[in-house]
């Protein structure tokens, strides 16, 4: 098939793929469609380093194809699309221009000046005028559990401490932890039911009711080993969020609400700025 548009390709064959990568003063076209020119510099790191000679060429010929392809396409869609649909294109192109510029530039200055420390006094105001608006989508847990075989050695004396955990056997733990299969202590953080199912794989969410509930401790044996779980504290779908489980979350809108913010106090500055500087003028209707 004839192309409606002349395409020059110019690739030295038997040279090395390193060929296209010399620095040169003036950039050099490696290809051509109608009036527009592919200039070497577009083939910079195009190539992976380690690349055969061979199929260095193929990565190369096949990027000049694309980009010919669009080209062809461009030039195409410019003489058979009708004006409104181009001025339309236009249009979008320059305001995508325009939003890209503005929000990276923005972004830079807010980036500059932002202050992102959140103390706890702020994220717990911010939680108490708030917390209607903070359901859980799912129930949320606290617990802590061992899982350990069967028949280690010190089985009935980790059982009694577990059940009786106390601060000061914190190196009790420590000595023998590395010797549990699984094992969670902190039961002051809340995590989802579903972390849970993959910690705790005998729990489903059809026996659920059964081992998760408040206050609760017990063992359960499988075929080689024992859990110990102690639950802590459970909260259901749709009641509100604890505040611990929140902290994060919290922090990040407490953040965002400062940007949107500081975004406000830039453009205005920038705005009032360019009028009392006289760059920014509103001409009166005649």
């Amino acid at each position: 098939m004839r192309l409606l548009f002349p395409i020059v390709l110019v690739l030295l064959f038997g040279v090395s793929s390193c060929d296209y990568f010399k620095s040169e003063e003036k950039p050099e076209a490696v290809a051509r469609v109608g009036k527009h020119y592919l200039f070497k510099e577009a083939l910079e790191d195009l190539v992976p380093e380690g690349t055969t000679s061979e199929d260095s060429l193929v990565i190369v010929r096949n990027f000049i194809d694309r980009w010919a392809t669009q080209m062809l396409l461009i030039q195409g869609a410019e003489l058979n699309l009708s004006t409104e649909n181009l001025a339309s294109f236009n249009k979008l192109i320059e305001q995508y221009k325009t939003d890209l510029y503005t929000k990276a530039y923005l972004e830079d200055l807010v980036s500059q000046s932002i202050d992102t420390v959140v103390e706890p006094s702020e994220l717990k105001r911010y939680y108490d005028l708030n917390k209607e608006n903070f359901k859980t989508n799912g129930t949320l847990v606290r617990l802590r559990y061992i899982h350990l075989p069967k028949d280690h050695p010190k089985l009935e004396q980790i059982k009694g401490r577990f059940f009786d955990f106390k601060k000061k056997d914190a190196a009790f733990w420590e000595n023998y932890q590395l010797q549990f299969i699984n094992y969670a202590f902190n039961d002051s953080v809340w995590v989802e039911l579903n972390q849970v199912y993959r910690k705790l794989p005998f729990i489903t969410p059809d026996n659920r009711d059964k081992f998760i509930q408040a206050g609760m401790g017990y063992t359960q044996p499988d075929s080689t080993s024992l859990y110990f779980v102690k639950v802590s504290q459970v909260i259901e779908k749709d009641q509100i969020s604890p505040f611990g489980y929140l902290q994060p979350t919290l922090k990040e809108l407490l953040i965002n609400q400062r940007k949107l913010e500081l975004i406000k106090n830039i453009e205005r500055e920038i705005t009032e700025d360019a009028i009392k500087n006289k760059k920014y003028e509103i001409y009166k209707k005649p």
